[in-house]
């Protein structure tokens, strides 16, 4: 294998580099740029759930989730 030079380096690089650019933009950058598209998804695919079937609230009483870092009031 011939070892890479001048043009033909930057060239790999480049290409590798925009690789992996190309492969985490639907990934990483799209949703955070577009937080409001995913939060209407969200609430769509929520509202279609049957929480009582998902979550009894008679079953082996379970609590609700709470925030562990929530401060109390006392």
């Amino acid at each position: 294998m011939s070892q890479l030079k001048g043009w033909k380096y930057v060239a790999f690089l480049s290409a590798f580099v925009g690789s992996i650019g190309i492969a985490t933009y639907p990934i990483i950058i799209y949703p955070m740029t577009h937080v409001e598209d995913y939060k209407k998804s969200q609430e769509l695919n929520r509202a279609q759930l049957d929480q009582s079937r998902i979550r009894p609230e008679a079953a082996g009483n379970m609590n609700k989730w709470t925030d562990p870092f929530e401060r109390k009031n006392e």
